[in-house]
């Protein structure tokens, strides 16, 4: 098997080891078996991939709550090696949405094999694996996902189900001297209203450790939102809503008249 990543499958020793602060307990305890099984074998392959998810958020910040499952970070043109891996050693693969989601099975456990968001604004790429953690997971050393990575990893999650905004901002509370904030930005470049929502959720929830976040970056995205207000509002009538949740939003989309991410919609009069 070939892998033309610049870091290949195995940990390069420029990856920093850092000591997790907790990690989750399993919702089923006899899921550790297959966990420990499933990230031996994948770190004997050359396929780079970090573990992210719940193990990452407990690394970074110390909160332990319950996981059913394990996710794994892993580039676009490694997501199919990584199934045809387990599918020729005996597991069960699903392919549950080609644009960023499989998973891999053994009997009622699995791991998921992410390598964009379901929205589409977050792809997996080579930053991630240069700006990975490493870790002992189950036994063997792993790479997970950095504090910067994680952190846009949970912008968009935020629906009626499912909301990750707590993990956005212990992360910053916990991590906050880990994040590269010019990095985290240029992620965010072209929804920084995204990160500014974040950022003043975390100010509102933490008064005492506003000065987590930095003067500057604060500073350039309210800048930016002065200059937007001076703005005419735009014609196209816009709803960004589906990025956070395509349910919730469907309405607006359906029957309101709001384009959605692409596509057309209507016109506003004047």
């Amino acid at each position: 098997m070939t892998n033309n990543s610049p870091t290949g499958g195995a940990i390069p020793a420029s990856v920093p080891t850092i000591d997790p602060k907790a990690a989750p307990t399993l919702q089923h305890a006899e899921a550790e078996v297959f966990y420990t099984e499933a990230i031996r074998e994948l770190a004997a392959t050359d396929i780079p991939f970090l573990v992210a998810g719940t193990y990452a958020v407990s690394a970074y910040t110390g909160v332990t709550r319950q996981t059913k499952d394990l996710d794994i970070f892993c580039k676009a043109g490694d997501y199919a090696r990584i199934l045809a891996h387990f599918k020729q050693a005996g597991y069960a693969v699903e392919i549950v949405d080609d644009r960023w989601l499989g998973k891999v099975f053994k009997s009622t456990h699995f791991f998921d094999v992410i390598f964009a968001s379901a929205n589409g604004t977050m792809p997996v790429g080579d930053q991630w694996l240069e700006h990975a953690r490493q870790i002992e997971l189950l036994g063997t050393q792993v790479r997970i996902v950095g504090p910067t990575e994680l952190i846009w990893s949970k912008c968009f999650i935020q629906d009626r189900g499912r909301h990750d905004g707590a993990d956005v901002a212990h992360t910053i509370l916990k991590a906050q001297d880990q994040i590269d904030w010019h990095r985290l930005l240029s992620y965010l470049e072209v929804h920084w209203e995204v990160l500014l929502m974040q950022l003043l959720n975390f100010r509102w929830i933490y008064p005492s450790e506003r000065d987590h976040v930095p003067a500057w970056l604060l500073d350039e995205l309210l800048d930016r939102l002065a200059k937007q207000r001076e703005l005419p509002t735009p014609r196209m009538k816009i709803c960004r809503g589906r990025l956070l949740s395509p349910t919730d939003y469907e309405i607006d989309v359906k029957e309101w008249g709001f384009a959605g991410v692409g596509g057309t919609g209507e016109f506003r009069d004047g």
